[in-house]
């Protein structure tokens, strides 16, 4: 017989979620196409959400996440500040050393 554990991490502050596994997307989406319109349409979700979860983060972040500029003729776009590009990083490591400590819990009931 084969188990998993099933897990989503995110991180919360008082006033909500700061980051979760589909933040860290639209921010590496943003990082990857330069623009949160962009990033929106290769997750498939709508301009709309992707602003309010941008937003919703730039907010509870220490610093801001993104730089976004307004778009007109030359068009808009938005990148991560370094800050942000730190905060992908360090959940995607908790991530996986949470995903690697809740393996090895997986193995004390294979073992029984």
């Amino acid at each position: 017989m084969s188990y998993k554990i099933k897990s989503r991490i995110w991180i919360e502050h008082e006033n909500g979620v700061l980051l979760g596994e589909g933040r860290v997307q639209l921010l590496k989406a943003i990082d990857d196409t330069g623009s949160l319109s962009k990033a929106a349409k290769s997750l498939n979700i709508s301009y709309k959400k992707a602003w309010d979860l941008i937003d919703s983060v730039n907010k509870s972040a220490k610093q801001p996440v993104t730089i976004n500029s307004i778009g007109g003729k030359g068009g808009g776009g938005a990148e991560l500040t370094e800050y942000g590009k730190s905060l992908i990083n360090v959940f995607d490591d908790i991530n996986k050393n949470c995903w690697d400590f809740l393996d090895l819990q997986l193995e004390k009931i294979k073992s029984l």
